[in-house]
């Protein structure tokens, strides 16, 4: 390396530049797969092709085709996009002490979240330079996103934004070394749309093998059969007046199609329903349901830590007002339509006597959708003597920005270690606690490194690490009375089952 060149890499598809400072240097923009344009649109990615010379890495890479978030969201959740065809990119931070890269270093794999539909590597707050800094190569990934990596077609694959990120693992395995990761020591890391993925990358026999811990920060196990999944598909075909139809959709005009998946997937809602992308179990790259998979013990000497923030559901809710417009007849109907119990619901009644209507709708749906699943899979975990560790979290600082609190994606930028960009104090303000970001970075690099975040593993007692309000603290059992009220459900509904057997 000379200092006016920035350093160079030499990977099994030839050399890249990147550029370095402050003993990290960044390689952006590098492809793992081919641009998926063409005939390869709505194909399995084909690994990249070879080139001579070296290669500029010095920028962001093309981001998947979407649309920005819809007000207020989209200033709270900064999401750049740029142009281009070979989305199938990622980005690389690691080490660098002038001379070259390090060796035998942990790898992390970052998979960005936004319901399938939002989100790339290049969003700032996925700013890798921390964790380079102290000893890890991080790696950031793009995959197709909405139609064109979630779409169901009778003539295309399934999942394909799936198998991208499976592609970019298998790009990691073959090249990380040149950076100075350890192929053998690879966590992978997602949050919301990206812990969904993880979570299917646990159970899936395309991944096997290619990374050795998972963190699923803010998603639970979920996939949806594919006769259900394809409804999301249908919807935007009607409205987009063609076959549903891999072929019909690849002739479609792209802004036409962008415009046709935002109508029909914009209401939807996880807690009452509607059009939405989901993995499918397909057979294949999901052979089955990934709960019930990882509850029967696939992925048993993965490490795996897990954790929500105490009040994910702020972030949909507060903006939007619902917070202010459910009163108790409101919550009642949506809680019917969402199928929560209605013992379930006094529980959380009797314990929050001063928060709002919607509020305490809104605690039911974080745990019905994540803090439950989550507790119910480290404890299948234990139950069924998992070798590797299991480990759970909860972020509970509280935002001052709009009354958000400890809103969903709040936590990213403590992970990270990025508060001091503006794109983090978007959603943090500009006084968030940088102590508990050290710890919190801290925490992801010691798991990602030896497999242990700081506190003892999962087991009967129920030890949560929660990160917030104050200083980072184990907690046992956390709010038991209401998560109990969900497990009494199952055991009545199975009682129920064993009696008329």
């Amino acid at each position: 390396m000379t200092a006016d060149r920035g350093p160079e890499v030499l990977t099994r598809y030839g050399a890249l530049r990147g550029a370095a400072a402050d003993g990290v240097a960044a390689f952006l923009g590098v492809p793992y797969a081919r641009p998926p344009v063409g005939a390869l649109r709505f194909r399995p990615p084909e690994p990249v092709e070879p080139w001579e010379g070296v290669r500029e890495a010095t920028a962001f890479g093309p981001t998947a085709p979407k649309r920005a978030y819809a007000p207020p969201l989209d200033a709270l959740l900064p999401d750049p996009e740029v142009a281009g065809d070979g989305c199938l990119n990622l980005n690389v931070w690691a080490p660098w002490d002038g001379g070259g890269p390090g060796a035998g270093l942990p790898v992390m794999v970052w998979i960005h979240g936004g319901s399938l539909v939002h989100g790339s590597s290049a969003v700032p707050v996925y700013d890798g330079t921390a964790f380079a800094r102290d000893g890890v190569v991080l790696v950031s990934v793009n995959y197709r996103l909405g139609i064109e990596g979630f779409g169901v077609f009778p003539d295309a694959p399934a999942n394909l934004g799936l198998r991208d990120q499976i592609a970019a693992l298998t790009w990691v395995r073959d090249c990380v070394a040149a950076f100075g990761g350890d192929p053998g020591r690879v966590t992978v890391f997602g949050e919301s749309a990206g812990a969904v993925s993880t979570a299917a990358l646990l159970t899936s026999p395309l991944a096997e093998g290619l990374f050795h811990r998972a963190v699923v920060q803010s998603g639970a196990p979920v996939a949806l059969p594919l006769a259900r999944a394809r409804r999301t598909t249908r919807a935007i075909a009607a409205r987009l007046g063609v076959p549903a139809t891999a072929e019909a959709f690849a002739g479609v005009d792209r802004d036409r199609l962008l415009a046709a998946q935002t109508e029909v997937t914009g209401k939807g809602s996880p807690l009452t329903g509607g059009h939405a992308f989901q993995i499918a179990v397909d057979g294949d790259v999901v052979p089955r349901d990934p709960a019930e998979a990882l509850a029967d013990g696939a992925s048993a000497a993965v490490d795996l830590l897990m954790g929500t923030t105490t009040e994910e559901y702020r972030l949909w809710f507060v903006p939007s007002g619902v917070t202010d417009r459910v009163g108790p007849l409101v919550q009642r109907l949506l809680l019917r339509k969402a199928k929560v119990p209605s013992r379930t619901a006094r529980v959380y009644r009797a314990g929050r006597p001063r928060e709002k209507p919607g509020e305490v709708l809104g605690a039911l749906a974080t745990d019905k959708l994540l803090r439950v699943p989550l507790n119910a899979l480290a404890d299948a975990r234990l139950r069924a003597g998992a070798d590797a560790g299991t480990y759970l979290y909860e972020f509970g600082w509280r935002s001052p920005v709009l009354d958000l609190g400890a809103c969903h994606a709040l936590e990213l930028g403590f992970v990270f270690d990025t508060l001091d960009l503006p794109e983090t104090r978007a959603l943090t303000g500009p006084d968030a606690p940088r102590e508990l970001a050290a710890a919190m970075h801290a925490a992801w690099v010691s798991f990602a490194a030896t497999g242990d975040p700081g506190w003892r593993r999962w087991d009967r007692s129920r030890p949560v690490m929660t990160f917030g309000p104050g200083l980072p603290s184990v907690v046992e059992a956390p709010r038991e009375a209401e998560r109990r009220a969900w497990e009494d459900r199952v055991r009545r509904r199975e009682s129920r089952q064993v009696t008329s057997g």
